[in-house]
Formats: C-alpha cells, structure tokens, sequence
C-alpha cells in the first residue's frame, strides 16, 4: 500500500483555517504538509490575475475566445515599453493562512511536524494564459520579478522549518505538447531553464516540490497525454539539475488509465531517495476501487510513491471533499508506519 498522501492545493471550503483543520482531522496521519485550500479570490487557480493585469497602465486588452469561455488578454500598447506589476496577493494570502496554520498547531491540531504548504503558479502561467504571445516576451521578467518579491514576502514571514513551496506547473505541459503558443524559441530547454530558476528562489531549509499538470479546466485536460513520458523527462531535469534538494513531486494520472502504457515511463524516473514522489491516482469518480486498481498498475512501473488527487479540489462541490479526503486515506499508510 503506498505510504502518505499529498493535497495539491485547492480545496472549495468556507475558508483557510476550515480547510487546515478538516484536513488535519481527516488525513493529519497521512499528510507531511497542510495547504490553505487557496479559497477565496484564489479559487479559480490564476483566474485571479486578470485583475492584476488589468491594474496596469501600460497594458491594452482584447476579448478572446479560448474555446469555452471567453475572456480578457492583454498585449502592451506600444511594442517598445515596459511594465512594472503591482502586488499579486500571494504573500499576503498566504501570511494571513500561516496565523491560522499556527493558531492550529499550537492547539494541537495540527501535527508538531507538519509544514505549511504554500502553492504558487509559475510566472510562465499567467504570462502565456493572458497575454499575446508579441508581448510574452517582454512582460515575463517583470512578472518574475514581482513573483519573486510575493515569496521574499512569505519567506520573511513564515519561518524556514514551518514551510513548504510548490511550484504549480501545468502550462508547461501545453506548451510542451504543442497546444499553447509561446515565444520560445526552444520550449523545452527554456521551460526547464525557467522551471529550476524558481526553484533555486526557495532558500534551503525550507521545502520544495513541483505540482506536474495537464489542466483540470471543466475537469478535462488541454491534452490527453499519451503516456507519461513528458512528466518523467521534466521529473529527472529538475531532480538531476535543481540547485538545492528537491523534496517532492506530483504527478497526475487520467482515470481511465489502468493500462502499462501510461506508466512505463515511470521506469525510466532517476530520483534521489529522499525526494517523494506522489502520484494522481485517486478520482471521486470511481472511488477507492479504482484508485486500487490505478495503484497496481503504477506500482508494476515504479515502487515507491504515496497518492494525490490529479489536480487540486478547487472546482469540485464542497459536499464532495470529506469524502475525497477519505478516500486517500483509504487506500494509502499513514506515515512513519510499514
């Protein structure tokens, strides 16, 4: 049975401290880390960044249509400026859930051990999801660097040895797979470039992991991917190339794939023994049943590893999430136990 389980990130409950508490009540054994869920105007992933983008006067916007939605995307009025970002509402959210982790923790309930989750989208996100691709280029280092002020903002404000970074990477993989245009000239080399340069932003002492993504967008994917090939080749550049420890990753699995297809890349994962690896197996879809079913499968490929969800909870019912939560803790161990 796999050991531990993981939350990506979003969970749809009334707010931080409900999620914090209800997962430590349910998964408290299971879990290494706790997230804030990211309610609120986090919600909707990056959908909260539209308002940000927006608060720039050197941006102009277009009503585009992606397919099932329609929405703003931006571009810079003149081709030759620059822009400067105001404050994206990361540090802050999560400074104001860290008072509730810690309230909780001192009242026991939360684990002594447990850290802190803290998951931020990749600047590469935002930029290719709201803006053209002519205005890609020249909007990205100014994003980054407000980026990395919201994390300096978190790291002054939560102590190393309370917290963990995630790196939610999803837009990557549409790039990769061809489905988003980008401004890269050689998308894999500069993805993964980009990709181990915010995770060498995250000093050590506190931990790092990357949430792998195909997208969750009406519960479907950008892409069906064909295996996991693509998860493990950015799995082993972070894991051989990363400037500091790499402490976990996450990597998604479709429901339907019971088939050896899907995780035979998992063979070829070169990962250092410390670093924990967490695999999307469990869909509310089908339960513990298939999650079994999914768990036999990837463990004819790869041994070690503990479940997740695919993506976060985020646009799931909140009468679903006690039931999901339970479900991993159906069918995996609670830590420290063989």
């Amino acid at each position: 049975m796999p050991q531990g389980a993981h939350l990506v990130g979003s969970v749809p409950l009334g707010s931080a401290e409900e999620v914090l508490s209800t997962a430590a009540r349910i998964m408290g054994t299971h879990l290494r880390r706790l997230p804030d869920g990211e309610t609120g105007a986090r919600a909707n992933w990056i959908a909260c960044q539209l308002a940000v983008f927006q608060q720039v006067p050197e941006l102009e916007s277009e009503v585009v249509d992606i397919g099932y939605l329609k929405r703003a995307k931006f571009r810079l009025k003149r081709a030759s400026s620059s822009a400067a970002f105001p404050t994206l509402g990361y540090g802050a959210a999560a400074l104001e859930s860290y008072a509730a982790f810690r309230r909780l923790k001192e009242r026991g309930v939360i684990a002594a051990d447990a850290r802190f989750q803290v998951a931020l989208p990749t600047p590469l996100a935002p930029i290719h999801a709201y803006v053209f691709r002519e205005s890609q280029q020249a909007l990205l280092p100014a994003y980054e660097s407000r980026m990395r002020a919201e994390l300096e903002q978190i790291l002054e404000g939560v102590p190393a040895a309370q917290l963990a970074v995630q790196w939610d990477t999803a837009i990557e993989f549409a790039v990769l797979e061809g489905v988003m245009p980008t401004f890269f000239d050689t998308p894999e080399a500069e993805i993964l470039e980009k990709l181990l340069s915010y995770g060498g932003w995250v000093p050590a002492g506190v931990e790092l992991g990357y949430h792998l993504c195909y997208g969750d967008s009406g519960h479907k994917h950008f892409k069906e991917p064909a295996d996991a090939s693509w998860l493990v080749r950015v799995a082993n550049a972070l894991a051989a190339r990363l400037p500091r420890a790499l402490d976990w990753l996450h990597l998604p699995v479709p429901r339907e794939r019971f088939d050896d297809a899907y995780y035979a890349p998992l063979r070829a994962l070169k990962l250092d023994p410390r670093t924990e690896l967490y695999l999307g197996l469990v869909h509310m879809s089908d339960g513990a049943q298939g999650t079994r079913r999914r768990i036999e499968a990837a463990r004819r490929h790869f041994e070690r590893f503990g479940v997740a969800t695919e993506c976060g909870f985020g646009r799931r019912p909140a009468d679903s999430i006690v039931p999901l939560m339970q479900v991993h803790t159906a069918v995996s161990q609670p830590l420290g136990r063989s």
